[in-house]
C-alpha cells in the first residue's frame, strides 16, 4: 500500500529555515578542520588509541571468570493530564553465561497519591520527572546488584553514564560500587547519547573568541576512525571528582561515537573494557554492544504492554475514570 503525505508549503519552508538556521548557529562547529581538532584534542582533552578486537580466547576466559551482565531500565506512561497518569518501571540484569536467569524488577507511580499543593503546574511536572528519574535509578542499581551477588560475573555493563546513579540512587550505587570493587567485578557505564561538552568547553576556554556552542557529540561525530577512543585525562574529565574514568569512542561503522565509563579504582581496566565494548558492538550497528541491545529489548514496556496490564488488573470503571484521557477515546 502507498502512503501519500501532503506537505504544505509552509512546512517545507519552514523545516528549510531550520536546516539554515542550524548551519549558521554552528558554523564555526561546522568549519572545524578534522586534524586540526584531531591535534587539539591530543594536547588539550586526552590521548587518541586504535583498539584491536578481543580475540575469542579471550572472551572464553572471560565467560570463565563470571561472564558479562548487561543492565537497562525503561519506563512508560500510561493516561493524561497531571495527576491522572501511572508511570511503570522496569529494570533487567541479564548474564551472558546464566541467560535463562533474567533479573527483572519493577515498580509503578502515580502523582494521584500525591499530597502537594495542586498549583504550580510547572512545579509539578519537575517533581514528577525527578521522581521518575530517582525511581529508574534505584530500579536498575537494584538489579545489577542482586546479579552482581547472584552470577559474580566478571563485568557488569550498565546502559547510560555511571554519574546519574550518584545523583538519583546514591545509597544504593554506593552498596553495588562497594560490592563490585570487594569482589572484583568491573562496573561499566555505556553512553549511547552523549551531553558533556569537554571539547567545546576546552576550545571556549584557549580561544575565547569563538563561539562553540555543541556538545561532544556533535564535535566528535566523525572525528573518530573505525575503532578509536578517546581517554580522557583526568584533568579534564568533569566526572572525575564524583570517581570516574571515561573515554569517547567509535565502536561501528557509524560516523557517531559513545562514551564509558569506570569506577576510578578500577581505571587500569578502562582499555581493556573499552576492547570489550568494540569486540560485543556490531560493525553496522549505531554503536552499542549487543548484549545491552538484547536486554534494552527484553526490558522494554510497550503501549501493547501497558494498555494489557491496565486492562487485565484493574477495574474497567476506574481504569476509564483515571487513566484513558479524551484524547484516547477518540483513537
Amino acid at each position: 500500500m502507498i502512503i501519500i503525505y501532503t506537505i504544505h508549503n509552509e512546512l517545507k519552508e519552514k523545516i528549510s529555515n531550520l536546516n539554515n538556521l542550524i548551519q549558521d548557529k554552528y558554523k564555526e562547529v561546522l568549519s572545524l578542520d578534522k586534524n586540526i581538532l584531531r591535534e587539539f584534542i591530543k594536547e588539550n582533552i586526552g590521548s587518541i588509541k586504535s583498539m584491536k578486537k578481543l580475540e575469542n580466547n579471550h572472551l572464553a576466559l572471560y565467560e570463565a571468570k563470571g561472564g558479562i551482565v548487561g543492565v537497562d531500565g525503561s519506563t512508560n506512561r500510561k493516561g493524561g493530564a497531571y495527576p491522572h497518569f501511572v508511570d511503570v518501571f522496569q529494570g533487567l540484569a541479564k548474564s551472558t553465561i546464566m541467560k535463562d536467569e533474567p533479573i527483572f524488577k519493577a515498580d509503578i507511580y502515580t502523582p494521584l497519591f500525591s499530597d502537594m499543593e495542586k498549583n504550580i503546574l510547572e512545579e509539578e511536572e519537575k517533581i514528577t520527572l525527578d521522581k521518575r528519574n530517582r525511581l529508574l535509578a534505584g530500579i536498575e542499581v537494584e538489579v545489577a546488584l542482586e546479579s552482581a551477588k547472584r552470577f559474580k560475573p566478571y563485568a557488569i555493563l550498565m546502559d547510560g553514564s555511571l554519574i546519574r546513579y550518584n545523583i538519583d540512587a546514591y545509597d544504593l550505587w554506593v552498596e553495588l560500587r562497594e560490592e563490585c570493587e570487594s569482589q572484583g567485578i568491573l562496573l561499566v557505564g555505556v553512553i549511547k547519547d552523549i551531553k558533556t561538552s569537554i571539547i567545546g568547553d576546552k576550545l571556549g576556554e584557549i580561544y575565547p573568541k569563538m563561539n562553540i556552542n555543541a556538545y561532544d557529540r556533535e564535535l566528535l561525530f566523525g572525528l573518530l576512525e573505525y575503532g578509536e577512543m578517546i581517554i580522557i585525562d583526568d584533568e579534564t574529565n568533569k566526572k572525575k571528582k564524583a570517581g570516574y574514568s571515561s573515554v569517547f569512542m567509535r565502536s561501528s561503522l557509524a560516523p557517531s561515537v559513545i562514551g564509558m565509563d569506570i569506577i576510578d579504582s578500577q581505571k587500569e581496566y578502562l582499555e581493556e573494557m573499552g576492547r570489550l565494548v568494540f569486540t560485543l558492538t556490531p560493525e553496522n550497528s549505531r554503536g552499542v554492544p549487543l548484549w545491552l541491545d538484547i536486554v534494552d529489548k527484553e526490558v522494554k514496556i510497550s503501549d501493547a504492554m501497558i494498555n494489557g496490564l491496565m486492562e487485565r488488573y484493574m477495574d474497567r470503571d476506574l481504569y476509564e475514570r483515571f487513566f484513558i484521557s479524551e484524547r484516547a477515546k477518540r483513537n
